[in-house]
């Protein structure tokens, strides 16, 4: 029977692998209902705050639109404890051409084997 930390490092992993497979029901199934992303950018000091599944869904399937081969590489995923971390290259290529090519980095916020919150943090290469 694995650990926590071991079952938590697993949901990260696959995570990771759901985002790069635009799988939205796999990313959902990781949240909790009442989950929290915070994103990159936004006019908030928290980026853009989307609350509950359904906002979740609808933020995360806008990323999916903005940039339809989006890939989240070289994952590196940490747990310590209800807290984990994942960092990664993040290359796409926007609908009007534009290809973006940066680093970043998630922490997470477990609630149980479920993510509660997701605050993404990116480079801004100019």
């Amino acid at each position: 029977m694995p650990s926590l930390e071991e079952t938590r490092l697993k949901v990260l992993e696959d995570f990771c692998q759901a985002w790069n497979d635009h799988d939205i029901e796999a990313l959902m199934n990781h949240m909790t209902d009442d989950g929290i992303f915070d994103s990159s950018a936004g006019p908030l000091p928290v980026g853009n705050r989307f609350e509950g599944s359904e906002q979740l869904r609808q933020s995360y399937l806008a990323i999916f639109d903005i940039f339809p081969d989006a890939k989240w590489n070289d994952g590196n995923h940490f747990i310590c404890g209800d807290r984990g971390i994942s960092e990664w290259r993040f290359t796409g290529t926007k609908t009007d051409g534009t290809k973006v090519n940066l680093h970043g980095c998630d922490l997470f916020l477990f609630d149980g084997e479920k993510i509660k919150i997701k605050d993404s943090y990116r480079k801004n290469p100019a």
